[in-house]
Parts: structure tokens; C-alpha cells; sequence
């Protein structure tokens, strides 16, 4: 269970003893940053796992609302870069009308605490890589079609915003969106049809199934918010006044109890991303909508 979020993960979020708000509004941002750039599935898949894995793990502090979205802004920097042929630099990625923008050597320490709290894990599986197993044996084992991928994919990227398949295993998702977009289409037996699957267990898929159903719909549009996001990430930026925040650094396992933010207002730079700074602050760009 190494690249999955910890067993008491879930609880938490449901207990309220961690900010599911805030996981949501970064899975948000996740979602428009993506479509703005036409990632693919898998990149949110990622995205999202590194998020909750890493929020297993780390307690991030409540009254500084503005680490969550660098958090966001890391996970899906790091996913990009695995899954993606063309990635935008970390400072352009930063698009949607964010609330707070950051430097690159910012979003650079952050994916590093990232990868360092993960043990570097982030070649990892996720619903996307069983899909067309469990929808060839639903259709005889014909390769899908590109409509049935297609709209699995995009069940998969609707159903993990929320936490209620954190209890599932990648390839029990899987198989519950394979029968649920196959159950459009075509008329078979549940029962028989999930019993052919190997790697999974029926009863599991079956509630798994059942919990989709109530979580989102299968005849729902394509979340599709690149529309509001502006053109180009500059244009958030114009005319608009940016705050310095300067921190201790960012140490392994936990952020400095000591911080004290201290405004200083200033002209962005953008700056770029091979800029290896190595002064021991974290510099937080606040863009105040």
C-alpha cells in the first residue's frame, strides 16, 4: 500500500481532521489547469495521488491557506513532467485565476518535499492503467472503442475528486467505471460479467459500483473549464499587486513552527525554472483577487 494514502486517510477527511475543503479546491485547481492544457487522464490520476498521499503523510498548517495550493501546484508540476510530452514551465502552469502565485525556486522546494516525503514513488498505478483490460472483457475481448475509453477515462477523472472511492483499490475503480460506461451500451449479467474479472474481488466492484453511482453520473458532460480560464497566465498578473512572504525554509517532514510571514511588496519575476537559488527562504507570491 505504498502508493496509496495511508489507511487512516479517509477517516480523517470524513472526521474533519483534515481540511477536506481545501483538498477540494486543489483537485479544482488541478481540474482547470489540466483541461487549460489538454493533459491527459493519467496526469490528473497522478495529480490527485500524489495530493492525498502526500496529505496522508504531512500536516500542513490550517491558518496558512496558501500551501495547499502550492501543494497542488507541485503534485501536478511532478505529474506533468512523468506523464506529459510538452509541459509548460512551473511559473506558466499557474493558470485559472489561482488566489496565490508562486516563483519558480518556490514551486521547485516544494516538489522536491514532495518527492522526498513519497520515497520518489511516483511511477504508480491507477485506474487508467486497468481500463482496457476490464472493458475488452466486456466486450469479448475486442479492443474497446475510443468512445468507450474515452468516456471510462473521463468517469475515472470525475469519480476521485471526491473521497469516497479512497476506500477502493485502483483496480476495483476500474472495473466498476468498465461496467458502468459497458452498461450503456450493451446488456449483460453483472453477476456473470465481474466474476470473469481476475484481480478483483466481486463484492468489492459491485459496491464500488454502487458508491460511483451515488458520487457522480455517468450521462453527465465532460468538466470542461478551460473556457474560464484566461488565455495566458500573465493576464492574471497584470495590474495586480503581488506580496513577498519570506518563511524558514521548508525542512523534511514538517513546515517551521517558527513562521512569521512578513509582507514586502514588490514587482513579480517570473523567475525560470533551472533558476537554482539556494537561499534558505521560501518566497510566496500572493496575487490578491
Amino acid at each position: 500500500m505504498m502508493h496509496f494514502p495511508g489507511d487512516a486517510y479517509l477517516k480523517r477527511l470524513r472526521a474533519g481532521d483534515l481540511d477536506l475543503s481545501a483538498r477540494t479546491e486543489a483537485i479544482e485547481w488541478i481540474s482547470k489547469a489540466s483541461a487549460f492544457f489538454s493533459f491527459g487522464s493519467l496526469s490528473i490520476c497522478l495529480s490527485i495521488n500524489y495530493l492525498d498521499r502526500f496529505l496522508s503523510m504531512y500536516g500542513l498548517p490550517r491558518d496558512q491557506t496558501w500551501t495547499i495550493q502550492l501543494l497542488a501546484v507541485a503534485c501536478l508540476s511532478i505529474a506533468a513532467k512523468l506523464d506529459e510530452t510538452v509541459v509548460p514551465s512551473s511559473v506558466n502552469l499557474q493558470v485559472g485565476e489561482p488566489k496565490f502565485v508562486f516563483e519558480a525556486k518556490t514551486i521547485q522546494r516544494m516538489e522536491l518535499l514532495v518527492l522526498s516525503t513519497l520515497k520518489w514513488r511516483i511511477q504508480v498505478i491507477t485506474p487508467c492503467s486497468f481500463i482496457d483490460y476490464f472493458l475488452s472483457k466486456l466486450c469479448g475481448y475486442q479492443y474497446p472503442s475510443s468512445t468507450s475509453i474515452s468516456r471510462s477515462l473521463q468517469l475515472i477523472t470525475n469519480s476521485i475528486r471526491g473521497i469516497d472511492l479512497l476506500e477502493f483499490r485502483p483496480s476495483e475503480i476500474a472495473a466498476a467505471v468498465a461496467v458502468s460506461v459497458s452498461r450503456e451500451t450493451q446488456v449483460f449479467d453483472i453477476d456473470e460479467a465481474i466474476s470473469s474479472f481476475i484481480f478483483v474481488q466481486k463484492e468489492r466492484v459491485l459496491k464500488c459500483v454502487e458508491v460511483m453511482k451515488d458520487s457522480t453520473s455517468i450521462n453527465g458532460t465532460a468538466t470542461c473549464l478551460a473556457s474560464s480560464v484566461p488565455q495566458s497566465p500573465i493576464g492574471v498578473l497584470d495590474g495586480s499587486t503581488c506580496l513577498s512572504y519570506k518563511s524558514d525554509e521548508i525542512k523534511h517532514g514538517l513546515f517551521a513552527n517558527s513562521y512569521h510571514p512578513e509582507p514586502d511588496i514588490k514587482r513579480r519575476k517570473l523567475d525560470d525554472d533551472n533558476n537554482n537559488n539556494k537561499s534558505p527562504q521560501l518566497d510566496v507570491k500572493v496575487h490578491e483577487t
